[in-house]
């Protein structure tokens, strides 16, 4: 009987250690926040944020979601080998004209905080888009 409490305290202190690990203790970002700068209305654009396993175990991206209906992120498909990197791909679809700052949450098997990461940029209408695009390429290299 007391070995069997022993065990059972042990298991839960064991969970209760997984549960409050971060996701930057199991994978490392390329970078949290992905800046597109300007871009045209009505022309999607995407990004991969690339996760690195840190750890001695395969990682599972359970699930992927993002704060906006304007952004679908798309998780790796299969687990994230030790010393491999998985992408989380993020679909922006640039219908709306202002600026924008989308969150994108990836939640990890195992771990109980998501990850986020952070897309930003400047959706444009045509006619300005296409005005940016000249002055930028009429300004001299330096």
């Amino acid at each position: 009987m007391k070995k069997t409490l022993i065990l059972a305290i042990a298991s839960l202190f064991t969970l209760a250690v997984v549960a409050q690990t971060k996701p930057e203790d199991a994978l490392k970002v390329n970078e949290v926040k992905h800046d597109f700068g300007k871009i045209k209305a009505g022309t999607p654009v995407s990004y991969y944020f690339e996760l690195t396993n840190i750890t001695d175990k395969p990682i599972v991206v359970e699930n992927t979601r993002a704060s906006c209906g304007c952004t679908t992120p798309e998780k790796p498909t299969e687990p994230i080998m030790p010393g491999k990197t998985g992408k989380v791909k993020v679909i922006y679809n640039a219908a709306a004209v202002a600026p924008f700052t989308k969150d994108v949450y990836v939640k990890i098997a195992g771990i109980q905080q998501e990850m986020i990461m952070h897309i930003t940029g400047e959706v444009l209408s045509a006619d300005a888009y296409e005005q940016y695009v000249k002055a930028k390429d009429s300004k001299p290299n330096n």
